[in-house]
């Protein structure tokens, strides 16, 4: 239920000792459920406009808007995710795996809150604890994109050197979502390491027509092309890397 700043401003005078005063007579008690419900809808309006300052480059802005919603509500997973997201940005590791946590604790079973800390361990080197996380995500049957899930942990177990691993759980993740831009890349890269060049040939194209290529893709192109004796394709890649 949206409300207007009148009823932030309620949510607010809530959370002081006079709770009295934003619509309610003096003499009227107020319930702690609707106390409750007033600072969880302020920490969703402030979890909301502090992700559209970060999606605007507005980082410190940002931060003061999620320190806010958590100062309504210290359990909206929200906030504690869009913060997480915004430490990771700007290089604080500690703080943005402290969220991740915290996020995934409030909701242990949840798919979107466990592949996001999993993808956060992944990404520091933690291999085994990530696939932890991406179980407790593949293992909610209400988890709107398993895909996801499957596409981080399939690139986790190639970082892990898992590579038969790797594949079969890439190939479920584009089973379900055949242009996952990281799944594609990623199993490229296994066929190319498995030494299925034409195969890994073939995935990199599919990637490339979803996807920009980033360096690591050029890179991994022209390795591709040059194994597949093309010398023409591997200077193009070549070119294409020098220009980025």
């Amino acid at each position: 239920m949206r409300r207007s700043a009148f009823a932030l401003g309620c949510a607010v005078a809530l959370s002081s000792v006079a709770l009295t005063g934003c619509g309610a007579s003096a003499s009227a008690p107020v319930k702690k459920q609707d106390v409750k419900a007033e600072r969880t809808e302020a920490a969703r309006i402030h979890t909301e406009l502090g992700q559209k300052y970060l999606q605007q480059g507005k980082t410190e802005t940002a931060l003061e808007k999620l320190n806010k919603a958590l100062q309504f509500d210290p359990g909206y997973v929200d906030a504690h995710t869009v913060i997480a997201v915004l430490y990771e940005s700007i290089n604080d590791l500690p703080k943005a795996e402290e969220h991740y946590r915290r996020a995934a604790q409030l909701k242990p079973k949840g798919g979107a809150e466990n592949n996001n800390y999993g993808r956060f361990l992944c990404a520091q080197g933690r291999y085994d604890q990530a696939q932890e996380y991406f179980k407790k995500a593949l293992a909610d049957p209400f988890y709107d994109t398993p895909a996801l899930a499957m596409s981080n942990a399939g690139s986790c177990l190639l970082h892990a050197g898992k590579r038969d691993e790797a594949e079969k759980m890439l190939r479920q993740a584009l089973a379900l979502s055949p242009n996952d831009a990281t799944a594609l890349y990623s199993l490229s890269a296994v066929l190319f390491d498995k030494g299925e060049f034409l195969n890994a040939r073939a995935f990199l194209q599919r990637f490339e027509a979803v996807a920009s290529a980033q360096p690591a893709a050029l890179l991994l192109g022209r390795n591709i092309e040059l194994r597949l004796g093309n010398a023409k394709g591997a200077s193009e890649y070549s070119r294409r890397l020098l220009a980025t």
